[in-house]
């Protein structure tokens, strides 16, 4: 990419008091005023609403449309639901398919907007598995999980284009992929092919290498070029951009300084047209900073970073503790509101 090539970024607020002319992002419950200016070769720079192109605002202003019947004009909230018996989170508590079709009941009852399907660990130093493997992991519990009468969206978090098949035929409605599409030159078409939405992730290497020694030459506008690229390819592959959800990939291949880098100017994102997804829940970083080493005791620190997601207008926040995390989301909409919503 160009050194001299200007990104966008919008200097999001929240709040009851609104300044006349601010616009809204995405047609959510964001506004801005003002929006930084970046390149690889210079220092930022902040500009008002009238010198910035109209066509900037206007992939920042509009509305995304409805991803697998989800308005995400409000924040929604996607379980995860690991049938691994190695995931770094939860220690293959829903490695049994009657443990997981349990676990995503007891979501959907508790208000989770999608669910997360995934069968393959994708902790650092993973290894990839067989699709055999993991469609015997998955494409039960999706099918278990309808026959049980679940009608939320269901998300097949797989690389692979066979695994997606099986789960979509189970009754999955999303593909989220955390190779980017880059890992099985299959997946693109078939998505395209079976017309459901996607989710393309950021991730620097595979699982099993992505944590050694990642670097970059800007992480921020690396990963932006990255996602930018991987939307274009998929528009080519026939999926509309209009189902499209980005995900930086926080803790994909990056250090704790470069998940804080991504955090601290997220809302930069939003100027790749499409809804933003935020998957950092109980991750490493959290641990550290929060001093929490067990992965099961850092929910607080999840909700916060989910929190601070959703004060740069990300639409959607994969988590693993689903009550918590939208008693939270109703709290905090309510206080920065001054109304309960």
């Amino acid at each position: 990419m160009s050194a001299d090539r200007l990104y966008y970024r919008p200097l999001v607020q929240i709040g009851p008091a609104r300044p006349a002319g601010a616009a809204t992002l995405a047609g959510g419950w964001c506004w801005f005023t003002h929006l930084e200016v970046l390149t690889r070769r210079d220092k930022p720079r902040v500009i008002g609403l009238a010198d910035a192109p109209d066509a900037v605002l206007n992939v920042l202003t509009m509305p995304p449309a409805d991803v697998g019947g989800l308005n995400l004009e409000q924040p929604r909230v996607m379980g995860i639901l690991n049938t691994t018996p190695d995931s770094f989170s939860d220690g293959g508590l829903h490695a049994a398919a009657q443990d997981a079709v349990a676990g995503g009941i007891a979501m959907r009852d508790a208000g989770v907007d999608l669910l997360d399907i995934g069968g393959e660990s994708t902790r650092p130093g993973a290894d990839t598995i067989a699709p055999e493997e993991e469609i015997r992991r998955t494409a039960p519990v999706i099918a278990g999980l309808r026959a049980a009468g679940v009608q939320s969206l269901i998300s097949i978090d797989t690389r692979k284009a066979a695994v997606a098949q099986a789960a979509v035929a189970a009754g999955a409605r999303l593909i989220n992929d955390v190779s980017g599409f880059t890992y099985d030159g299959g997946l693109a078409p078939f998505a395209a092919q079976a017309e459901v939405p996607v989710c393309v992730m950021h991730a620097l290497g595979d699982p099993a290498t992505m944590q050694q020694n990642p670097q970059y030459d800007n992480v921020l506008l690396d990963v932006y070029d990255f996602l930018a690229t991987q939307i274009a390819y998929l528009e080519q592959a026939g999926v509309p951009r209009r189902q499209i959800i980005a995900d930086p990939g926080i803790g994909f291949g990056k250090t704790l300084a470069h998940n804080l880098t991504l955090l601290a100017r997220l809302s930069l994102f939003h100027s790749l047209g499409v809804p933003i997804l935020l998957g950092a829940s109980r991750k490493r970083f959290i641990g550290t900073i929060g001093n929490a080493p067990q992965a099961t005791a850092r929910a607080p620190g999840s909700l916060g970073v989910a929190l601070a997601g959703l004060s740069h207008g990300v639409q959607m926040v994969r988590v693993h503790d689903v009550p918590e995390t939208l008693q939270a989301i109703a709290l905090w909409r309510a206080a920065m509101a001054g109304a309960q919503a």
